[in-house]
């Protein structure tokens, strides 16, 4: 049983943030020794606020990494990655996607118990 209320598809929604943000964060780690990289990162929260504000579905929702503008070279061959920084913000983003399931999933359960179904 799916819901699909605006609540639950923005959960969905987020989740397909964070999951977008994994792989950028990812890609940085994987491209921290690559001549003149520049970090990429998915702000998704601003994304699903901006989409929500506008009224748009969450579930037409996209995002896309972009270039960190504010990001400044920190290696001597111009690659704008720094490891600890992109690992913690990877792990961050894990701890996040596993607390979006959990309430996307006590959701589901609240919704089930009160229709006296599974």
């Amino acid at each position: 049983m799916e819901l699909s209320d605006v609540t639950q598809q923005a959960l969905g929604a987020a989740l397909r943030g964070a999951q977008a943000r994994h792989q950028a964060l990812a890609g940085n780690i994987a491209n921290a020794t690559t001549p003149g990289y520049v970090r990429q990162d998915v702000d998704f929260h601003a994304t699903l606020q901006a989409a929500l504000g506008a009224g748009r579905s969450p579930r037409d929702t996209v995002f896309t990494p972009s270039r960190d503008p504010a990001a400044g070279t920190v290696r001597a061959d111009g690659s704008t990655i720094d490891i600890d920084n992109e690992s913690a913000k990877l792990a961050a983003n894990v701890l996040e996607y596993q607390a979006i399931v959990a309430v996307k999933e006590a959701r589901g359960s609240i919704v089930k118990a009160a229709l006296g179904v599974g």
